[in-house]
């Protein structure tokens, strides 16, 4: 069975990508506000995913 927390991780990497591909504020410095918001979610749901795999190893 897939990674839900993967595949959303994946997800709002891919969406990020996808904003600043074709928005003309986004740099990897700077984001324009939907880019933040979205750069924001991808972060957190990458922290998630790594503390979770670190979590597995140390048990």
């Amino acid at each position: 069975m897939p990674d839900d927390l993967y595949q959303r991780y994946q997800a709002a990497a891919r969406t990020h990508r996808e904003h600043t591909s074709g928005c003309p504020h986004c740099t990897d410095r700077a984001r324009c506000p939907a880019g933040e918001r979205l750069w924001t979610a991808f972060v957190r749901l990458q922290d998630a995913y790594l503390a979770r795999q670190r979590s597995k190893r140390t048990r």
